[in-house]
């Protein structure tokens, strides 16, 4: 296998992979390197999930997630989440959960994002200074699923997140 490396970003890169798999012709494709991400389910203590409504350049439009992060170079994905629970919803966290992660799109990327349930909540916001604009929202796990079937709840890794909370925290947590 050979590796052409076509950008370097301060977020992603990019590189084309020409491969062969046994004995059958080579192929070349586009890979998004990125340094991983974790996606957070901060639950309050009378069972409301807090989303985020902010807007993605990429989709054109303002999307309700779970909040979500990249990874810092070395950083750990529990810094990770406690950093960006602060960051994005204005909460620390006195227990984080891990639920596992998924890949966000194995056919091209190298993200793999690692999912938490954030409990124990105390309000602890920072100052936002990086452009985004972002509204949290409070849910009852009750309105996850409407949310996901009328479309108002569109993005994966939330998706994923919040169905694995979901899970956990009625079967595990909740009692």
């Amino acid at each position: 296998m050979s590796v052409n490396r076509k950008y370097e970003g301060t977020r992603i890169s990019l590189r084309v992979d020409t491969a062969r798999i046994e004995d059958g012709p080579e192929f070349d494709r586009e890979i998004v390197e990125h340094p991983g991400s974790v996606v957070l389910i901060p639950i309050t203590d009378d069972g409301k999930v807090l989303l985020i409504r902010q807007y993605r350049q990429a989709a054109e439009r303002f999307l309700l997630e779970a909040s979500a992060g990249t990874r810092e170079v070395g950083e750990s994905p529990e810094v990770t989440a406690h950093r960006e629970l602060q960051e994005e919803v204005g909460y620390k966290a006195g227990k984080l959960i891990s639920i596992g992660g998924s890949w966000v799109a194995p056919g091209y990327s190298t993200e793999y994002s690692y999912m938490y349930i954030a409990t124990e909540l105390e309000l602890a916001p920072l100052p936002s200074d990086d452009g985004e604009d972002i509204v949290v929202e409070e849910v009852d796990f009750k309105d996850i699923q409407r949310l996901i079937s009328s479309g108002e709840l569109e993005d994966q890794m939330s998706i994923a997140a919040l169905l694995s909370a979901q899970y956990v925290y009625t079967e595990h947590i909740k009692g």
